[in-house]
């Protein structure tokens, strides 16, 4: 199977070169990789040019942004700026972080779950972080079923019925629940283990906990599994105050009257999968 990579990188030069080096060890070779330098000020273009230089497959593309940390939109324009340099001839599609470390077999093995399993429409390993005593554990947040926006695989099927990704924070939540509206399946594979050069959340405040509110209200989730989602995210990462910002969030974006993420029917979709999977839990 063909796949292209899309890497935006703003400010990387600590970490990129890892990442680089891991894509080019992949036992499956991508046919393109963009690495988009999103207006860096330190070596992170001088990085992409030397792989550029040496491997062909390596293509870099130079973007403007503002230097703010906006989670969601920023990383998501980079990415948008890339795939404008890619063709459809293709099979998948992957959005890979620029700190990421993969196994040499993870899209080999990615490209065997999409070819075996036709209903799955994004694929993804897990993140492992690395401890004060060296050893990996695992970090991840979410259910076992959600492949992390770090490092997600979408096959050129499920990537056009979704619409692409949507240049806002919770676009790596939006894009599984519309996969699942267009009948798509999730996988997620223990077996790959994806090292996370920087511990989740260094880069996230109390205005990005705003945003993540705003996020829930943009999905259509309403109040209560809004405030249910918000209570889970909270204990899980142990911060009690993630809980108020996220539903200061959701109020500001009602009273804003902020534009929706999906429509009308992918919002009552949507609204029915978090309740079934709420009963579940808790029944």
């Amino acid at each position: 199977m063909q796949y292209y990579i899309v890497i935006p990188a703003h400010n990387e030069a600590a970490f990129l070169s890892d990442t680089l080096t891991s894509v080019l060890q992949q036992t499956l070779a991508p046919k393109k990789v963009i690495v988009v330098n999103d207006n860096s000020t330190d070596t992170t273009e001088e990085i992409i040019d030397h792989f550029s230089s040496k491997n062909s497959f390596f293509e870099k593309v130079n973007t403007q942004s503002s230097q703010e940390h906006m989670p969601g939109s920023k990383v998501v324009n980079a990415f948008n700026k890339g795939l404008e340099k890619l063709g459809d001839d293709y099979d998948f599609l992957v959005k890979l972080d620029a700190d990421i470390i993969l196994p040499p077999d993870y899209f080999k093995e990615i490209a065997r779950t999409f070819k075996e399993q036709p209903k799955v429409g994004i694929a993804g390993g897990f993140a492992y972080e690395q401890e004060a005593d060296g050893s990996w554990k695992l970090n991840h947040p979410m259910n076992k079923d959600h492949v992390r926006g770090a490092f997600k695989a979408y096959t050129k099927t499920c990537f056009t019925a979704i619409g692409g990704l949507k240049s806002a924070m919770g676009w790596d939540t939006v894009d599984e629940l519309l996969a699942r509206f267009h009948g798509f399946e999730i996988h997620t594979n223990d077996a790959l283990k994806a090292k996370h050069l920087r511990p989740l959340g260094d880069a996230y405040n109390a205005k990005a906990k705003l945003l993540q509110g705003k996020a829930m209200f943009r999905l259509r989730y309403g109040f209560w599994i809004s405030a249910i989602a918000s209570l889970k995210m909270a204990w899980k990462q142990k911060k009690p105050k993630a809980f108020i910002h996220n539903l200061q969030g959701y109020f500001k974006a009602k009273k804003e009257k902020s534009t929706f993420l999906v429509t009308k029917e992918e919002g009552v979709f949507i609204r029915a999968l978090r309740w079934n999977g709420i009963k579940k839990k808790l029944f």
